[in-house]
């Protein structure tokens, strides 16, 4: 089934945004975080353009992993969520996986398989100094360190010590301070890498940097701070979401538009009709004011999204008005998702993985 509404890869913004990464933290590798279908964005097609680049991929769960290693993507692989049954221990040792390791009950899961004898597995080891989300207390850092190097079906060699920020984005915020004294006293006596910064450590928090970065939303061209725009950063967008004109209306004042009368001419205007709406992947709670980009300049959504329409003003177009067919851009190069994502009191993450499952796919 093809809809209208559509999304398009590019290539490039996706391979200019990791560069990005590497030159604001030039002494790390990068771990490509290409989770939830790499943002919505294709993860096998996003890996394929990252390969060249990229020291390695970072994904939520052991079928995600498991998809690109078939798909035959062979640079390491982090599973960000590790193993939750032996069955993803098995495919993770035997595909060679990096498991990341947060919880009692990976430990012991660690403890009834028996691997073939050439077979080991690879390790992050995920400590809670401040999110509380995953991650084993800091003060258990050391004896899990030392329980893990010296078991028997581990490679000692390829421990990772690991945490994640909960408020990098926010600059003034001490806690990522906090979170980083933190993990530098439980990691004072362990020698292995580290990894610390998401994208926003990477663009922010230079001592977050570390052996290993893992940049996520700064891949697909989204500032992580809602004080700055994506061109501060020299980020580009990865997706552009676009959609066309299916009718155009003149209406009069008082005249209502859309479920529930909620938006009301305040003169007589010109509209126009967009095949795009919430099933499309557009957030359905973006209010009257909504930026959409058409014709060479920036324009409103008025009304309530629909299902698979919205409507928007296009009175003003008096240079190049218009029509039927015309394709709007709802984000993209010329539209910052951020830009639409906090109209809908939302966040750009949720706006790229939404469209991405759901839209038609062009460009990769």
């Amino acid at each position: 089934m093809r809809r209208s509404a559509r999304i398009t890869i590019h290539p490039e913004a996706l391979q200019n945004n990791l560069k990005q990464a590497k030159i604001a933290a030039p002494h790390s590798k990068v771990n490509a975080v290409i989770k939830a279908n790499a943002y919505g964005h294709g993860a096998v097609e996003t890996a394929g353009i990252l390969y060249q680049i990229s020291d390695g991929f970072a994904v939520s769960c052991v079928p995600e992993a498991l998809e690109l290693r078939q798909a035959g993507i062979d640079l390491p692989i982090t599973v960000l969520q590790g193993h939750q049954s032996v069955d993803d221990l098995r495919i993770a040792a035997a595909y060679q996986l990096r498991l990341v390791v947060h919880d009692d009950r990976q430990l012991s899961l660690l403890n009834q398989i028996n691997l073939k004898s050439q077979q080991h597995f690879d390790l992050g080891i995920k400590i809670d100094t401040g999110m509380h989300r995953l991650g084993f207390a800091p003060e258990r850092a050391e004896t899990i360190y030392t329980q893990l190097k010296n078991h028997a079906q581990v490679n000692p060699d390829e421990l990772i010590m690991m945490t994640h920020f909960s408020c990098a984005d926010e600059r003034k915020n001490n806690a990522s301070q906090k979170q980083l004294e933190t993990f530098a006293n439980v990691c004072e006596n362990i020698k292995a890498p580290k990894s610390i910064a998401n994208s926003a450590g990477i663009l922010e928090w230079q001592a977050s940097h570390a052996d290993w970065i893992r940049p996520g939303i700064m891949l697909y061209g989204s500032s992580p701070f809602a004080d700055s725009h994506r061109d501060e950063h020299h980020l580009q967008a990865a997706m552009t979401l676009n959609a066309p004109v299916i009718a155009i209306h003149d209406l009069k004042k008082g005249d209502s538009i859309g479920y529930g009368a909620s938006y009301q001419c305040p003169k007589k205007m010109r509209v126009a009709t967009i095949a795009c709406g919430y099933a499309d992947g557009y957030p359905r709670h973006a209010a009257t004011g909504t930026p959409v980009y058409i014709n060479g300049q920036e324009t409103t959504l008025l009304g309530r999204v629909s299902m698979d329409m919205i409507v928007i003003d296009v009175t003003d177009f008096k240079e190049n008005p218009v029509a039927v067919g015309d394709t709007a851009e709802l984000w993209g190069a010329n539209l910052s998702v951020d830009k639409v994502a906090q109209s809908a009191e939302t966040i750009a993450y949720e706006l790229l993985c939404n469209a991405g499952n759901l839209c038609t796919r062009s460009g990769i």
